[in-house]
């Protein structure tokens, strides 16, 4: 018997929340991997005007996608696809769809217009198992007749599905991803879709750039950048501003400095410097003043991160025992702790999954390469992501958690490259000219 489209939805966030039965249980529950997935159908929009009809293509192709790489969904091949495809409500023959060879629980479908130097989308969303209830979304995008524009709608109705049927956590494809690539001569910050898409340089320093990172409101980012200070050049806090695409005040110190984070909620900047002698972890305010040490270290201390669910504890880098390992120490520096990996190599790159839980970065283990492993904090449970392709360095969380981006080396240079979190469907995002490396991951 057919189920109402409520009860549909709680049965849905039911599965899309249990526990697999999987070897690595916490890892895929830590992540929302490894879960049954809804079954739906993203047949082609219907063009209404000869000009809609390219730029229908740009966003079905987008909007598929979307959805096929949201890591939730199972997409139903067009093969399986009835022959008469629905471009509103009333054409919509649900029976067609939900039967067998379709067996869709969901179909997503639409059309496009053109008018007046503008583009509009209608689309929908159906529970093609209750043909009588209406569709659970109804949206109308509206935008400029151009290419970019048409992948932007699609990236907003995707993201739109993928809230519903993850029972409200956030989609990622109008998320962006910040890099650093030389293809302008120097080390710059790029930003990008976070599918690759509209590659575009934010940064003109002329110099060499480094590790950028968003900040929580994700209208600044923070970077290392060489720039003169007293007459030299000398390693640097610096700061841009998405709203204006221009540099923002930072306040500059002695010695060498790196590596920003922000405090989750954008109040503090931890960073490596060495103003005070060795290179420790510091904490500034947004702009750099009241600096304050944290770590009193002989040793390298870098790459600090701070946990983004709780803001009370940061990770860090340090090669205090030998060889570089992470550590963990509460946000004021007390109570500083190895995080043992049980084996020796080199442990680098670390960053917080979106809910606190999980814990990625770079080792390169004695009979290995650099590869990406994902941990447990509580139960310092291992998985291993990647596997012996090169260089694999400096992860980053999407902000689902269920999708992680990292450079590599697998294809020659330095190219940025993106993964579902349990290691599957890896897919390049930049090549040539040029290397690019140092991805982060917008926080929305």
């Amino acid at each position: 018997m057919a189920i109402g489209y409520a009860a549909f939805l709680l049965v849905l966030a039911a599965i899309l929340c249990a526990r697999p039965a999987s070897a690595q249980d916490w890892f895929k529950t830590g992540t929302g991997l490894g879960v049954e997935k809804a079954r739906v159908a993203v047949p082609e929009f219907g063009a209404r005007d000869a000009t809609a009809q390219p730029l229908e293509k740009v966003f079905h192709d987008t909007l598929v996608n979307d959805l096929g790489y949201s890591g939730i969904l199972e997409l139903v091949s067009p093969s399986f696809y009835p022959t008469s495809l629905p471009n509103s409500p009333t054409d919509l023959k649900a029976g067609d769809w939900s039967a067998a060879p379709a067996s869709a629980y969901m179909v997503a479908y639409g059309n496009l217009s053109t008018s007046g130097g503008a583009v509009a989308v209608s689309g929908w969303l159906s529970d093609v198992h209750n043909a009588g209830t209406p569709p659970a979304l109804s949206k109308i995008y509206r935008g400029q007749p151009t290419e970019d524009d048409a992948r932007s709608l699609a990236h907003q109705f995707a993201d739109a599905i993928v809230a519903l049927l993850s029972g409200g956590s956030p989609g990622i494809a109008s998320t962006r991803i910040a890099f650093i690539t030389n293809r302008s001569g120097h080390k710059e910050v790029w930003v990008m879709d976070y599918d690759g898409g509209n590659q575009h340089q934010l940064s003109h320093i002329g110099s060499t750039s480094l590790t950028p990172r968003w900040s929580p409101d994700d209208s600044k980012i923070a970077f290392t950048c060489y720039v003169p200070f007293h007459g030299f050049t000398s390693v640097q806090i610096c700061m841009l501003s998405l709203d204006t695409g221009g540099m923002l005040a930072f306040e500059r110190f002695q010695g060498t400095n790196s590596s920003p984070a922000w405090s989750p909620d954008g109040s503090k900047l931890a960073f490596m410097s060495s103003a005070g002698g060795n290179p420790n972890i510091v904490v500034t305010g947004p702009t750099g003043g009241g600096m304050h040490r944290l770590t009193f270290s002989r040793a390298v201390d870098t790459s600090p991160v701070w946990n983004p669910k709780t803001g009370q504890q940061i990770v860090f880098v340090s090669d205090r025992g030998g060889l570089p390992a992470l550590y963990e120490m509460n946000a004021d520096g007390s109570d500083v702790q190895k995080i043992d990996t049980a084996d020796k190599g080199y442990v680098i790159d670390p960053a917080w999954s979106p809910n606190g839980q999980l814990l990625a970065f770079s080792w390169r283990r004695p009979d290995g390469n650099y590869d990406i492993y994902a941990m447990d904090v509580g139960s310092r449970a291992l998985v291993q992501l990647t596997r012996d392709a090169a260089r694999n360095e400096r992860p980053s969380w999407a902000p689902d958690g269920r999708h992680i981006v990292f450079e590599s080396t697998r294809t020659g240079g330095r190219q940025i490259w993106e993964m579902l979190a349990d290691g599957s469907n890896a897919r390049q995002l930049t090549s040539g000219p040029g290397e690019c490396e140092s991805p982060n991951w917008s926080p929305r």
